[in-house]
């Protein structure tokens, strides 16, 4: 049960947290899962042995289940006020795994948000079902810490949200330069973007 002081947002303002169906007739499925056999058979794998023969099968439910985030979440459509609440929140390392939209490879890192309050604040876990929600998506780094920043924003209109990711991409590890390192975005709104002793507290606490 929700405590009495929740405040419900508007669902209809807000397509991130609307529940989409995503729907697969059995029919398609068995069509998607012979593509991939297919192409499986084409780059040389056998997929008539044990340890195979469901390959196709379980990249195809593997690959459903890593971009549910376009469902949405609808339990993110509820925060509480503030109530005198000072300084500002930060939550992390919040550990994710997204895919890349240039290569449908991983990249997996941590994510820290941080946000100073206005009239609204969220629970702690509504911050981690943010960045999976946006995570499990095919997607860019840069862009993931956007759209973080800005559904908080539109969430509970802070005063000011900070958003810091670091991942690692096994498209430059697999495969081109094979280098093994890591990137890291910041991003900023509101009072983030004006004050520097702010940006300096949160990256102080991340690095932390």
């Amino acid at each position: 049960m929700e405590p009495d002081n929740v405040i419900e947002l508007d669902d209809a303002r807000h397509a991130w947290a609307e529940e989409a169906r995503r729907a697969i007739s059995p029919e398609d499925w068995a069509r998607y899962r012979g593509a991939i056999a297919e192409i499986f058979e084409a780059l040389g794998m056998d997929l008539d042995t044990p340890g195979t023969r469901d390959t196709p099968e379980r990249f195809l439910r593997a690959l459903y289940d890593a971009t549910s985030g376009y469902a949405g979440d609808a339990k993110l459509l509820t925060a509480f006020p503030a109530e005198g609440a000072g300084g500002h929140v930060v939550e992390g390392p919040i550990a994710f795994a997204a895919l890349c939209e240039h290569h449908a490879l991983p990249f997996v890192g941590h994510a820290h948000v941080g946000y100073v309050a206005g009239d609204r604040i969220i629970g702690i876990s509504k911050l981690t079902r943010l960045v999976r929600l946006f995570a499990r998506r095919f997607t860019v780094q840069e862009r993931l810490a956007a759209q973080i920043g800005d559904t908080l924003v539109s969430m509970i209109d802070p005063a000011g949200v900070a958003v810091c990711i670091e991942a690692s991409h096994l498209c430059t590890q697999m495969r081109g330069v094979e280098e093994h390192s890591r990137t890291v975005t910041t991003y900023w709104r509101g009072s983030f973007e004006s004050d520097a002793e702010l940006r300096r507290e949160f990256l102080q606490l991340v690095r932390g």
